[in-house]
C-alpha cells in the first residue's frame, strides 16, 4: 500500500503538470496596453510674431509651456484624473510671469488684477467658476473649489473670496500679481485712451485678451477643461470675459469633446464658442478640427472676433486652432507625440521633433 505522502506528493506533481500545461495551451500571459492619455493647453493667442520676441524670450515660453504641459502628463500616466490634470498645468502658468493669468496677469485701469478662471468635468458636466478676484492666489484652484466644495457654479468678488478662504486656499495681497511689464502696458494704453476714447477700438490685440487653459483625457476616459485668466488690460467696471463663462471660454462632455478658448472675450461669450464647437461634434458629427475651424473662420471671424481654441475629442484627437497670427500651444497626444508651438508657420523646434 502506497504510503499517505508518496500519494500527497504525486497528487502535487499532476495538480502542478496540469497547471503548466494549461499555461503551454494559452501562451504567454499579454501585455496589457496601458489606457490612451491626452493634454493640450494654450498661453494665449494674438499678434504673436517672431519680431516680437527674442530668443531668450521665446526659449522661456517655450520652457514654461513644456513645464506646464509636462506636469499635467505626468498626472495622467499615474492614473490621476483629467481635472486633476488641467488644474495642475494651468497652476505652473499662472506662477509665471510669462502669461496673463495669475503673476502674469494685466492691470486694471485702477492698476490693481481681478482674475477670472473656471474648470469643468467632462464625466458629469459639473463646473466652477470665479470671476473678478484680488486675493486668491490660484484662480483655478478657486474654481475648482466652487465645483467640488460647493452647489453653486460661479462665485465672484469679495464673495467668492470669502469662499476660497473658508476652504484654506492659499490669499495673497493684491500686488502679488504686479510684474514691471504689465504695467508698463497699462501705462501705454491708458495714454492711448485718456487722448482718444475711441483707441480702444483700435488697441493691439495684445492688449486686448491673454489667457492660459488646459484640456485632458485621463485613462478612465473622462475629459475635462479649464481656462484662467488676468483679462483685459486697463479694463473697468467689474468687467468679466469669457474665461470663467462656462460654455464661452470652457466646455467639456465626454460625449463630444473639451474646450479651452483664449481671445476677445466679449465676442466669445456672444457666440457661445466653447459649447458651439463641442455641439458641432456631438449632433452633426464633426471632427474636433473640423468644428473649430467653422467657430473661429465661419463665425467669429467676420463677426470681428479673434482668437483660438484647444479641443480634445474622446478618442483623443486634438486640435488648436487659432485666427489671429499666433498662439502659445502645446500638447502630448494619446501616442505620446510632443508639440509645442507659438507661430502661426512654425516649424518643429528641440522640445517637439516628432510634430508635423
Amino acid at each position: 500500500m502506497t504510503p499517505t505522502w508518496q500519494r500527497a506528493t504525486w497528487a502535487l506533481i499532476g495538480v502542478s503538470l496540469l497547471a503548466g500545461c494549461a499555461a503551454a495551451a494559452s501562451g504567454p500571459a499579454p501585455d496589457v496596453a496601458s489606457p490612451p492619455v491626452a493634454i493640450a493647453l494654450h498661453g494665449g493667442a494674438g499678434t504673436i510674431t517672431r519680431d516680437q520676441l527674442t530668443d531668450v524670450q521665446e526659449a522661456a515660453i517655450r520652457g514654461k509651456l513644456t513645464e506646464a504641459l509636462e506636469t499635467g502628463h505626468d498626472v495622467l500616466t499615474a492614473g490621476g484624473t483629467s481635472l486633476d490634470a488641467v488644474q495642475a498645468a494651468i497652476v505652473v502658468l499662472e506662477q509665471s510671469p510669462l502669461f496673463n493669468a495669475g503673476v502674469g496677469a494685466v492691470y486694471t485701469w485702477d492698476a490693481g488684477h481681478e482674475l477670472d478662471a473656471s474648470i469643468m468635468d467632462g464625466a458629469t458636466r459639473n463646473a466652477g467658476a470665479v470671476a473678478g478676484v484680488r486675493l486668491i492666489k490660484s484662480p483655478v484652484i478657486a474654481a475648482r473649489a466652487v465645483m467640488d466644495r460647493s452647489e453653486h457654479v460661479m462665485l465672484s468678488g469679495a464673495g467668492a473670496e470669502a469662499f476660497a478662504q473658508s476652504q484654506g486656499l492659499a490669499m495673497v495681497p493684491n500686488s502679488h500679481f504686479d510684474t514691471p511689464g504689465r504695467r508698463a502696458s497699462l501705462d501705454k494704453v491708458k495714454a492711448q485712451l485718456l487722448e482718444d476714447e475711441q483707441a480702444r477700438l483700435s488697441l493691439a490685440p495684445e492688449h486686448r485678451f491673454g489667457t492660459v487653459g488646459a484640456v485632458a483625457l485621463d485613462a478612465a476616459g473622462n475629459l475635462a477643461a479649464a481656462t484662467s485668466t488676468g483679462g483685459m488690460t486697463a479694463k473697468r467696471w467689474g468687467r468679466i470675459g469669457d474665461s470663467p463663462v462656462i460654455g464661452a471660454g470652457t466646455w467639456a462632455d465626454n460625449r463630444s469633446c473639451a474646450v479651452s478658448a483664449t481671445g476677445h472675450g466679449e465676442y466669445f461669450i456672444r457666440y457661445h464658442v466653447a459649447a458651439d464647437i463641442c455641439a458641432r461634434v456631438r449632433y452633426q458629427g464633426q471632427t474636433v478640427a473640423a468644428a473649430g475651424q467653422a467657430v473661429l473662420f465661419d463665425e467669429l471671424l467676420p463677426a470681428g472676433g479673434t482668437g483660438g481654441v484647444i479641443i480634445l475629442g474622446p478618442d483623443g484627437d486634438i486640435a488648436m486652432p487659432f485666427n489671429t497670427e499666433g498662439m502659445y500651444r502645446a500638447a502630448i497626444d494619446i501616442t505620446g507625440r510632443k508639440t509645442v508651438r507659438i507661430y502661426r508657420d512654425q516649424a518643429p523646434g528641440p522640445s517637439d521633433p516628432q510634430s508635423p
